[in-house]
């Protein structure tokens, strides 16, 4: 999201519409408040989408006024608009940021934000929270910087539009076709697409351009028209009620944006087309408090979400209203001095000729791609903290695992699966097949493959058991890798009997499956093994079809749960130490083994009854208690996944299974 100051009267060639200013206040007001946890509007997101249809129909007006009066664009001049009007407050913002990241963030955190700075500078933030939103991500409450995704799909809009409009430009008939069928084509891709790819049509310009140029076609129609933007006092009431509708209903999650985001976006044409005319909605929209938030609205919309995130991240959490209350005056207050002193300065100074703003943005680029850079190369700088922090901050960051042996076939019986080769070269032996757990233990798996020297392969799908004729809906997956979890489970089916396997461990949060939730940190999420039923019953029919079909080719083995340590997370731990908050915090290092037994009583039987050897690691991590903690060092990534060196403190027990032993 980004809201440009009003088009001064010679820019629009009706002159400055204050309501427009007083749609800004109502969307960055909404985003504003919502990610401050204000209740009431759980929908406020929408507030991006109103801008984005505000951002196309000033700059589209702007950009067909100029071709219809001189036939052509000046991209030079365009250009240099944006760049004053964006630069200085983003990079204030994002040099505040660095520092504070720097005093506050840990290594691994303010490494991210190091990658972030460097994708924000070059307005590809959005490809890079998109491709960044993953099983093991930080939280997205954790990143500085990830607003700025908005101001990326508008820039990556702004790259096309007037390129489109130059090469047009001889025929607006043609012109005007080529920019509907975008429009159509970006809402079809989105609606159609959101429901299995909700990330990518969340974050990718392709599916959300057509909110943009539903402002650019509303500009051109109004020009073309003639239209005085006074149509029918209904329309601004209408258009206000769907906007606060969409404030107040939308749902974030899978199911957005999709279809969910045109009422508002239809609300907000529906006020601008009706915007001059003289009704309550619009006198409202144009009275002083209104359009003076309009005015700040770009700069409150970049300082308030380092101002929530840092906020959080310090306090851990608000003592109430009067806290919050205090958060968002602090956000306003930048704001306005950021809108008083940055912005109004550069944009309206004549000093900043085209080759003057090119060398100040250029410089201000390289700065900041220089210090996201460091931050990145350097690690996020671990050695800003004491040794006792360290541990856990190693913990946090050692979960990359080694994927230059892995790929997807692209036809064969094993087509369109990942698989991972382990060993030396040749024809698998033994197959490790499983979910995140495996993936968790992959390296310390491939060292003792390594050290017994037997070629070996591991599959592995974050979420999905490693079982037969099992389907699952799951609510941290969307239906698209619920999809692909049973596409390729049947194709592992078919193809495993062929590949001249000697032996095939099965790796998986059993109890997971067995119960149907988490526990502990996640104990929010859910399960459900299709066909619904008995979920328990279903899934020890499923291990021990599963594990007999295997045997009909192979030895089977069945890796009995990792234990969980339910409220430890290495990221949290080393956060709460940095910053003040350890009370408590060792008591999540450890569980008792009896808490572990209890956790797995629902799928230890089903283990033990399959006909599988079993492979405990339990003796690895247990004795009264199980611990986190071995030898100073902590081996879990969260609360069920080993990190890298947990891989290989348990690797040991793989090895007879690698060296053939009985």
């Amino acid at each position: 999201m980004r809201s440009d100051l009003p088009p001064s009267p010679a820019q629009t060639p009706t002159g400055y519409r204050p309501e427009i200013d007083g749609l800004r206040a109502v969307a960055v007001l909404s985003v504003v408040l919502y990610h401050f946890g204000v209740p009431g509007l759980r929908g406020g997101f929408v507030g991006v989408d109103v801008f984005f249809v505000l951002s196309g129909f000033l700059i589209g007006g702007i950009l067909w006024r100029e071709l219809e009066e001189t036939g052509r664009l000046s991209l030079g001049r365009f250009y240099q608009r944006r760049f004053k009007r964006l630069a200085p407050a983003f990079f204030t913002v994002a040099f505040v940021s660095f520092a504070a990241a720097y005093l506050w963030l840990l290594p691994f955190e303010f490494r991210e934000f190091g990658k972030s700075l460097i994708a924000a500078t070059v307005y590809l933030s959005n490809v890079q929270f998109f491709r960044e939103a993953g099983y093991f991500d930080i939280g997205a409450d954790e990143k500085l910087l990830l607003h700025t995704w908005s101001l990326a799909v508008e820039e990556q809009f702004y790259v096309f539009l007037p390129l489109v409009m130059l090469f047009l430009a001889r025929s607006q008939k043609a012109l005007i076709g080529v920019l509907t069928a975008g429009f159509v084509l970006s809402l079809l891709a989105c609606v159609a697409l959101t429901p299995n790819s909700p990330t990518a049509t969340f974050f990718l310009f392709p599916f959300r351009a057509w909110e943009l140029l539903a402002g650019v076609l509303l500009a051109i129609w109004g020009q073309q028209k003639g239209s005085d933007w006074r149509l029918h006092p209904a329309l601004s009431w209408i258009g206000m009620g769907l906007i606060l509708g969409g404030l107040v209903f939308t749902r974030a999650g899978a199911g957005f944006p999709g279809w969910q985001v045109i009422p508002t976006v239809l609300g907000t044409v529906l006020v601008l087309a009706n915007g001059q005319d003289q009704n309550t909605v619009n006198a409202l929209l144009r009275t002083r408090s209104a359009v003076f938030v309009g005015l700040i609205s770009y700069s409150l919309y970049l300082w308030h979400w380092p101002v929530a995130v840092l906020s959080l991240y310090v306090r851990g959490s608000y003592a109430g209203v009067a806290e919050v209350t205090g958060w968002i005056a602090l956000s306003v207050g930048l704001a306005v001095l950021s809108w008083r002193f940055v912005e109004r300065p550069t944009r309206h100074s004549a000093w900043w000729t085209l080759p003057r703003t090119l060398v100040g943005v250029g410089a201000a680029s390289a700065i900041a791609l220089a210090l996201g850079a460091w931050a990145f190369k350097t690690n996020g700088l671990p050695d800003r903290y004491p040794a006792e922090v360290r541990t856990h901050i190693a913990a946090s960051g050692d979960f990359l695992q080694d994927w230059s042996r892995c790929s997807t076939a692209t036809d064969g019986p094993l087509a369109g699966v990942e698989t991972c080769a382990i060993g030396p070269e040749g024809p698998p032996e033994v197959l490790f097949w499983g979910d995140s757990h495996l993936r968790a233990l992959m390296d310390g798996i491939a060292a003792v493959a390594h050290d017994a020297k037997v070629p070996g392969l591991i599959i592995w799908h974050a979420g999905c058991p490693p079982l037969f004729d099992v389907s699952k809906r799951e609510s941290a997956a969307t239906p698209a890798q619920d999809a692909d979890c049973k596409a390729d489970t049947a194709a592992l089916r078919q193809a495993l009997p062929t590949m001249g396997l000697r032996d095939v461990v099965l790796v998986g949060r059993w109890a997971y499956y067995a119960e149907g939730t988490g526990t502990g940190r996640d104990a929010e999420n859910r399960i459900t093994l299709l066909p619904e039923g008995d979920q328990t019953a279903q899934f020890e029919a499923a291990l021990s079809e599963t594990v007999t079909e295997l045997s009909g080719f192979a030895d089977v083995h069945v890796l009995r749960q990792i234990p969980e340590v339910p409220h430890y997370d290495s990221r949290q731990t080393a956060r709460d130490l940095a910053h003040g908050r350890a009370a408590g915090v060792a008591e999540t290092f450890v569980t008792a083994l009896a808490e572990v037994e209890t956790r797995q009583a629902s799928s230890d039987p089903a283990v033990r009854a399959s006909g599988a050897q079993i492979l405990d690691p339990r003796p690895y991590f247990c004795t009264e208690v199980c611990s986190v903690m071995q030898n100073g060092q902590s081996l879990y990534f969260d609360n069920n996944h080993l990190t890298n060196s947990g891989a290989y403190h348990l690797a040991p027990l793989f090895l007879p299974v690698l060296e053939g032993a009985p």
